[in-house]
C-alpha cells in the first residue's frame, strides 16, 4: 500500500479510522445513493477499468477550513477524502460563504 512522502505519523490513524475508504458523505454534492450515502472510493483502487488511481488524503472534516489553520488540526479532526469529493466539497463551501449562506444576516430579527 502507498504512503505519503510526509506526515505518515498524522495519515496513518486517519486511514485506518477510515478503513482506507472515502469519508464523504455527501459533502461534494453527490449523494453517493449507490453506496449507502458514504463514497465508495479506497485508497490504492482504481476508479474505474481504465481510470486513475486514487490516493486518498486526510483533510479537515469541515471542507471550509482554512489551508493556515488545517495544518495545525490532530488526526481525530480530519477525514480521509478522495481528491475528486474533496475538491467539489471545498468548491461547495467556499460558494455558500461568497453567497451567505454560511454568515448570518447583519440586521436578522
Amino acid at each position: 500500500m502507498s504512503e505519503p512522502l510526509a506526515a505518515v505519523d498524522v495519515w496513518l490513524p486517519v486511514m485506518r479510522a477510515a478503513g482506507f475508504r472515502c469519508q464523504c458523505a455527501g459533502e461534494c454534492g453527490n449523494e453517493h445513493a449507490k453506496s449507502e450515502g458514504r463514497c465508495p472510493r479506497e485508497h490504492d483502487a482504481y476508479t474505474s477499468r481504465h481510470g486513475h488511481r486514487i490516493r486518498l488524503m486526510a483533510a479537515p472534516a469541515n471542507p471550509a477550513t482554512p489551508a493556515a489553520v488545517a495544518v495545525t488540526l490532530a488526526p481525530g479532526e480530519l477525514r480521509a477524502w478522495c481528491p475528486e469529493c474533496h475538491t467539489a466539497a471545498r468548491t461547495r463551501a467556499r460558494t455558500a460563504v461568497v453567497r451567505g449562506d454560511a454568515a448570518p444576516a447583519l440586521f436578522e430579527l
